[in-house]
């Protein structure tokens, strides 16, 4: 039997896209409408935001171990987080958790390498591309990165934080992201990573000038491959 994924959501839009994914993409293992079973737990939004803006990453772990311990009392086998800014929270979290967690960052990481990608353009929350979360995880695997300048992370934060957690997806948005990966490639990247779980609703291969790393999907196929007894790489086929 498949393992139990257990599902510790922050915003909406990106953790309903991992669910999807994982459901979707099992049934090309498990057959017609077929998924390893599934629980995700979901505290407001506003407890998160609020502990993130004042840097209070402690308070963002116990409201992790929340959902953690809920989890594992419903009896998943292990645990992921479809949020790459909270991930800043893990090394606390990790110490305390009933269970072990898949790495969004490592999970990234693994996969760009096994494409053949060295230097990454890294979008995000300006929180999160402003924290080691990516750099220490590309660094293990001797990969270079790009953060956006200051200009770009605060126009990217808006964007994510008042319309993109909220499902509202404008054409501007498209196009400021678009800009934003153009000058990455211009910086000498080769690919740009995803690195917001709502982003690949509005950025993909098909309108990016470099090749994409959906950190959502990675980590769903991740998940995925767990699940089933598959082998852990990155980009193993599930």
């Amino acid at each position: 039997m498949p393992q139990h994924i257990g599902i510790v959501a922050c915003s909406a839009e990106g953790a309903a896209l991992c669910y999807r994914t994982i459901c979707i993409e099992g049934a090309q293992q498990l057959g017609a409408h077929a998924h390893p079973e599934i629980t995700m737990h979901t505290l407001s939004l506003a407890g998160y935001v609020a502990c993130i803006r004042r840097g209070d990453w402690q308070g963002v772990a116990e409201l992790m171990l929340l959902s953690a311990n809920k989890l594992t009392k419903i009896g998943v086998d292990f645990l992921i987080c479809p949020d790459n800014t909270i991930h800043q929270a893990l090394p606390y979290v990790e110490q305390r958790s009933p269970l072990g967690w898949l790495h969004i960052a490592e999970v990234v990481a693994a996969h760009a390498v096994e494409r053949g990608f060295r230097r990454l353009g890294l979008i995000g929350t300006r929180y999160l591309v402003e924290s080691e979360v990516y750099p220490e995880k590309l660094e293990v695997h001797g990969l270079e990165y790009v953060r956006p300048n200051a200009t770009e992370r605060q126009a990217i934060d808006r964007i994510i934080f008042d319309e993109l957690v909220y499902g509202v997806f404008t054409a501007d948005a498209v196009a400021y992201f678009q800009r934003v990966v153009v000058s990455m490639k211009n910086a000498g990247c080769d690919a740009v990573v995803l690195g917001c779980t709502e982003i690949p609703l509005i950025v993909s291969d098909s309108n990016s000038s470099l090749p994409t790393l959906d950190s959502t999907r990675l980590l769903a196929r991740a998940a995925l491959r767990r699940a089933l007894g598959a082998p852990a790489s990155a980009n193993a086929a599930i």
